[in-house]
């Protein structure tokens, strides 16, 4: 007969101190606005899999594709403002 092991970290890994701390929840936070245009953007994607595509699922990814892009340029505008305070 065999005896079933668990492993110390598989048990304790969603253990209650494992939670994520105040600086990775204001990083998600700030994320936020790419990961939801990310969103926006696959869901245009799967759409245009259902069927066909048309104009109309080329211009919702095209836009998708901005608002993604716009969004990733806002959070970069915005580290890089943090980084240069300061040093004049």
């Amino acid at each position: 007969m065999d005896h079933i092991v668990t492993v110390q970290e598989a048990v304790t890994a969603f253990a209650d101190f494992m939670e994520p701390t105040d600086a990775e929840l204001d990083a998600i936070e700030r994320e936020m606005p790419v990961i939801l245009a990310g969103v926006d953007l696959l869901d245009a994607q799967i759409i245009a899999l259902n069927h066909a595509p048309n104009e109309l699922d080329t211009r919702r990814i095209r836009r998708a594709r901005r608002r993604v892009l716009a969004a990733r340029r806002e959070l970069a505008n915005q580290a890089a403002d943090t980084h240069r305070g300061g040093a004049a």
